[in-house]
């Protein structure tokens, strides 16, 4: 059976005010919120984009979807997890910060911007025993809630080949110990030239997997669980993920994690805006140039028909795989194929074209 996408087409020349009336339309034909009597709090996953980066979703356009939430009786909360790369997003305080400074306000958004925490007891361990992934790391907030909206920015992705839904909320979702098994099979490395023996990380291992052994940290690899929390505490950025190991299995991992999420929430809508299409994720610290023309948004409650249209739409319009081309070693239909074995979504959609 089909799943029904609905989409609105924008245009590189459109203003804001034009993309936020779009977006605005586009909610209201396909129904999303009507009838939403249960609806009283509402969590958006959001990207609020690294620092230097122009890609992410403008606080005006997730603003929309705010005053919709609110509009039916609704609180809404922009939110984003911790990253596992060092920079200002790696913790709450300057996560927060930086999201503020892009515009994520009260002000202009009408929503609340949350930082996902991830001690102890703000995270939950979902048992779900998949190929890769036991045991998925998700902060409560994700799955404290009568609806998750994915907004996703879609774009290429050095190793996921592209991201869109399915790895805002895969990747997005998780922990820093969720990412971390995603993107690697093994601990955390320590850097023996820039180690300076201070022994902050011995302090923060929850596990005592970590001892100074002549004046520096060595990670015990039996005990390790991945949580990564030492690499956020080195003060000299001396411990960090082999990023390389696992990659190929990374789509498929970040697929399950996605599962895991969506399988635990009441109900969920996604969202992909195919604006400002660039190579590389919204993570990387700089004004990345659009690789195609817009597009325009993506609305359904199916998350792997939302890439699936979403992709599609991008490959007919650049009259190739731009995604393929930029990144060839990165096959992002491993997770859409992935994803519908699993359950997670149709691939088979309905496009229903919203007027613009």
């Amino acid at each position: 059976m089909n799943s029904s996408v609905y989409f609105v087409p924008v245009n590189e020349s459109d203003s804001l005010d034009l993309i936020q009336e779009k977006f605005s339309r586009l909610i209201d034909k396909s129904g999303c919120l009507s009838g939403s009597g249960d609806l009283k709090h509402a969590v958006i996953k959001i990207h609020f984009g690294e620092e230097g980066n122009t890609g992410f979703i403008r606080p005006e356009i997730a603003g929309v979807m705010c005053r919709k939430i609110t509009e039916n009786g609704g609180q809404a909360i922009l939110s984003d997890s911790n990253t596992l790369y060092r920079g200002r997003r790696m913790n709450c305080r300057d996560h927060l910060e930086l999201a503020c400074e892009h515009g994520f306000t009260s002000d202009r958004t009408g929503g609340t911007t949350v930082i996902a925490e991830e001690t102890a007891d703000k995270v939950v361990s979902i048992p779900v025993n998949f190929q890769y992934i036991r045991d998925a790391k998700i902060p409560k907030l994700y799955l404290d809630t009568d609806v998750l909206i994915s907004m996703a920015h879609f774009k290429g992705h050095l190793a996921a080949g592209f991201g869109g839904t399915l790895k805002n909320v895969g990747m997005g979702c998780a922990t820093r110990e969720g990412k971390m098994a995603q993107h690697s099979d093994l601990e955390p490395k320590v850097n023996m030239s820039r180690c300076i023996g201070c022994g902050t990380c011995v302090g923060e291992c929850q596990v005592s997997a970590i001892s100074l052994i002549r004046g520096k940290a060595v990670i015990n690899g039996a005990r390790c669980t991945g949580c990564a929390g030492c690499i956020a505490a080195c003060p000299v950025e001396a411990i960090d993920v082999n990023w390389g190991s696992g990659a190929t299995r990374m789509n498929e991992k970040m697929v399950e994690y996605a599962a895991a999420v969506l399988g635990n929430v009441p109900r969920s809508l996604h969202v992909n805006f195919a604006i400002k299409i660039t190579a590389e994720c919204d993570c990387i610290a700089k004004d990345d140039p659009r690789i195609t023309e817009d597009i325009g948004i993506f609305l359904t409650t199916d998350p792997v028909a939302a890439d699936q249209a979403c992709y599609d739409a991008i490959v007919k319009q650049a009259g190739m795989d731009p995604f393929k081309i930029f990144h060839p070693h990165s096959d992002g239909n491993r997770q859409l194929m992935y994803a519908e074995r699993l359950g997670v979504g149709s691939r088979s959609y309905e496009l229903i074209t919203v007027e613009p």
